[in-house]
């Protein structure tokens, strides 16, 4: 069992980079993205291009976004995230960089500034033009009540649910943040990414060149087990809860 070397790379830490993917999310009841049984492969995404150029592929977005059909919403955090959320309260945490959608980390507690959201928030929507925030609820009562698609109340463009869809461009500020906290850590963390999506994937890889050590948690194996320097195949909650909160 690896807990006690886990334990021991994070009682030693003083600045950690925590990576989080769909595996952390998954014991909440959230869906993964590819794996048999995931989400894209019971829907076929909308590519961005699509949805900008498509007021129908616009529509069943929105469609699919209301009706919760992802089921990246709704969810509550699990021992997993609060094992992070107390991680950040020592102070032992750099940044919480995820792939995730979900808003389970802010919701476990994780102020938002800590956290570097790689491929959106499904949470909420902005306008593509003016980037103004739009909250769901009021997205939602505006379409069922008029059916018109989504539109920015201040500039009239296009509104999207903010996350980052097949043919988006990666978002480049959260990218720059990623980047400054991943040379800057002491140790990074991966829990639940099987680290296979680039560029995000690079990141462990470039804490590793600058001389952190690298931990992986996932339940399966990843493309990067042989480079880590500790990999422990296990359930993410039970694990951390063990060794952060102290649960048996």
């Amino acid at each position: 069992m690896s807990r006690p070397e886990l334990a021991a790379l994070i009682g030693t830490a003083r600045n950690i980079v925590v990576f989080t993917g769909a595996g952390i999310s998954t014991e909440s009841g959230i869906p993964d993205f590819r794996s048999p049984g995931g989400v894209w492969s019971k829907m076929k995404p909308i590519y961005f291009q699509d949805f900008v150029a498509s007021e129908e592929r616009r529509r069943e977005a929105w469609t699919r976004a209301f009706a919760g059909r992802a089921g990246w919403t709704g969810r509550e955090p699990n021992a997993g995230h609060h094992a992070v959320a107390r991680l950040v309260a020592r102070g032992q945490v750099g940044a919480v960089i995820t792939q995730n959608v979900d808003n389970l980390h802010q919701a476990s507690g994780v102020p938002d500034e800590k956290i570097i959201e790689l491929h959106g928030n499904a949470s909420y929507a902005t306008c593509l033009a003016c980037g103004l925030r739009h909250e769901l609820p009021q997205l939602k009562h505006e379409f069922e009540t008029t059916g018109d698609v989504p539109t920015c109340r201040e500039c009239g463009e296009l509104v999207k649910t903010a996350t980052i869809s097949f043919g988006q461009a990666m978002p480049e500020n959260e990218m720059r943040r990623a980047r400054a906290a991943t040379l800057a850590c002491d140790l990074f963390l991966v829990l639940g990414s099987s680290l296979v999506v680039y560029p995000a994937a690079e990141f462990p890889l470039l804490a590793k060149r600058r001389g952190a050590a690298l931990a992986i948690v996932n339940r399966e194996p990843t493309d990067q087990d042989d480079v880590a320097d500790l990999v422990v195949h296990d359930e993410i909650g039970p694990t951390l809860s063990q060794i952060v909160l102290g649960d048996s």
